[in-house]
């Protein structure tokens, strides 16, 4: 903790600024002083993040989200101002060492203490979780050891950075090597499973003082991050049972938060969660907070603030591409057995993994909405994420999860459970009603019906159910009702199909767009197990699909596996290129996705 100097500010809005807590590498932490005398941590970013209006956009929306995280074990957000001149976000302060500190001024935690931390940090990605953020940089720098147990810092603008070289030099990634999950470090989406694994790392750290993956070279951490076994020799038994499943390689195979508490049961009541050597670094910095709140406010600013260097931002990507040479195919695949990183009611209903694991005609069946009485499912051919169902008048209302919706056209209304909604009429007889997919703006929730005030009803009982959990698909071996279609394939793989591409984007939940020299589509979808495809035969490989060439697109498609005694999973591939060749390119990608996906 250190005075603040003469050229620094001394306000950020309406906060009082009092002393400099630390920096790094996207930004300054200062200490606060609310005008109600609460204390704050003010994150100020770094002059070439807030000069970047990409950043500031996703600033925003991560502060706003960041926002409703207010559960135990989190340092809440009280307030931000992504639009000043430097953008910042105050946090709640608490004192105590960081758990990285702690560990090494101390030594290893005792095992109950890791327990309890354990605890601490499961109820907290809990929450974060539940509001659809995933933290991206849990490490032991970002976990606080205070007086009634730890606390989650930092995770509201760690993914404002990510994404593009004119963010982080080089279009890599943000966070911490030693804590990142594989899929992290490769730079392939992200799950809640992946604050899992960083939170499997932790534990090992707090447990043996170092993290379960060495290496020399950033390079080389990242490459066993990837492909090497975690080192466990040291870890307590009682705690190895629990961070060897937090550490597996798949994300499907991590247990969730919620059941990373089962498996701990309570703990112990205590006023005193560490080693006595820890509180002693607990009251140390308490004595330091009184002092520096005494400290005389400096002479006001008499230039600009010095422009601050920026600390190197850690970038995974180039370092995984030269050393990661195995596996073209990087599937995150569903297994009966496996705990879904998001089961439950941990997440946000609107999070693009609950809504892939949503069974459209399973959330409103038998559910009583007000207006339209007990509904009925009537299921939708072709779709897995929707549903039409029958009203006790006989009307039809319809549910759709991860559709496109009318983000331009639709007119907003009042929020539904803090979600703004959007409604369309559709010629004067029906309307949908939606909210947007955080994370997929474009694809939205949607409740169809006869009135507007119908379809909102719906749509907040859809929403209510999905929280609530229960009402998944049955993911059975070998499915891919879980998968994200961008993601089944790595970079290397499109890229060696379909030459270079310009653009990857996710049209619906179920449906995957590469732009390159050819277009192609990707998509997930049901059929009926007895409509034959009288198309041309080809073999992918282990797999028979049926091919339809018309001029220059052409039509890829097999029945994956049974979805029940009716209908199969099918994937679907379309592709389209100028001066032909649009089959030799649609064959190419299915056989480098028919070996890869998973098997039942």
């Amino acid at each position: 903790m250190k005075p603040l100097e003469a050229g620094d500010a001394r306000h950020a809005g309406k906060y009082r600024l009092v002393a400099a807590l630390g920096e790094g590498g996207m930004g300054r932490v200062l200490l606060g002083v609310a005008p109600d005398g609460r204390l704050v941590a003010l994150k100020q970013v770094h002059p070439e993040f807030a000069h970047n209006a990409r950043f500031r956009t996703r600033f925003r929306q991560e502060v706003q989200a960041s926002q409703r995280v207010s559960g135990a074990f989190t340092a809440a957000v009280m307030d931000a101002d992504p639009d000043a001149e430097t953008p910042w976000l105050a946090s709640v302060f608490v004192t105590g060492p960081s758990l990285k500190e702690a560990v090494e001024a101390t030594g290893p935690l005792p095992v109950d203490a890791v327990r309890r931390l354990a605890v601490g940090l499961a109820t907290a990605l809990i929450e974060i979780h539940r509001v659809g953020l995933i933290h991206r940089d849990l490490k032991p720098g970002n976990v606080l050891l205070t007086g009634d147990g730890p606390r989650v810092i930092d995770f509201g603008i760690a993914r404002a950075a990510e994404g593009g070289s004119d963010l982080t030099g080089t279009g890599g990634i943000v966070g911490s090597p030693a804590f990142m999950s594989p899929e992290q470090a490769e730079s392939r989406p992200l799950t809640p499973a992946s604050d899992v694994f960083s939170l499997g790392g932790l534990l090992v750290m707090a447990a043996t003082g170092r993290g379960p993956f060495a290496g020399s070279t950033t390079a080389q951490m990242l490459y066993n991050v990837v492909h090497a076994v975690p080192d466990l020799a040291a870890v307590p038994p009682e705690i190895r049972a629990l961070v060897e499943p937090c550490l597996a390689k798949d994300p499907a195979r991590r247990p969730t938060p919620q059941r990373i508490l089962d498996f701990l049961g309570p703990v112990p009541p205590g006023t005193r969660p560490w080693p006595p050597a820890v509180h002693d670094l607990i009251a140390t910095q308490d004595a330091a907070v009184r002092t520096a709140l005494s400290w005389p406010a400096p002479p006001p600013p008499s230039a600009p603030p010095k422009r601050r260097r920026r600390l190197p931002v850690v970038t995974a990507l180039a370092a995984v591409c030269a050393l990661a040479a195995g596996s073209l195919i990087a599937l995150a695949v569903a297994k009966a057995d496996a705990d879904p990183p998001t089961a439950g009611a941990n997440l946000d209903p609107t999070s693009l993994d609950t809504l892939r694991r949503a069974d459209p005609c399973r959330v409103l069946d038998d559910v009583t909405v007000p207006d339209a009485g007990k509904l009925r499912a009537d299921p939708d051919t072709g779709h897995l994420d929707r549903c039409t169902y029958e009203s006790r008048s006989g009307g039809k209302i319809t549910v759709k999860l991860g559709d496109q919706i009318y983000v331009e056209g639709g007119r907003p209304t009042e929020d539904l459970d803090g979600r703004q909604v959007l409604f369309t009429e559709i010629g004067g007889s029906t309307c949908d009603a939606s909210v947007q997919v955080p994370a997929q703006p474009e694809l939205g929730v949607t409740a169809l019906a006869d009135t507007c005030a119908l379809a909102k009803a719906t749509l907040g009982k859809v929403l209510e159910r999905l929280h609530g959990g229960g009402n998944g698909y049955a993911l059975a071996p070998g499915t891919l009702l879980a998968l994200d279609p961008c993601a089944v394939l790595d970079r290397a793989a499109v890229a060696q199909a379909l030459g270079p591409v310009r653009e990857t984007k996710l049209n619906r939940l179920r449906e995957c767009e590469w732009t390159a020299t050819t277009s192609l589509q990707l998509t997930f979808e049901k059929t009926p197990t007895s409509v034959p495809d009288t198309g041309t035969p080809v073999d992918l490989g282990g797999v028979t699909g049926t091919r339809h060439q018309t001029g220059e697109s052409c039509a890829l498609t097999w029945n994956h596996r049974p979805l029940d005694a009716q209908e199969s999973e099918h994937v679907r591939i379309f592709a389209s290129k100028t001066g032909g060749g649009a089959c030799d390119t649609a064959v190419a990608f299915g056989k480098a996705l028919a070996s890869g996906l998973p098997r039942g």
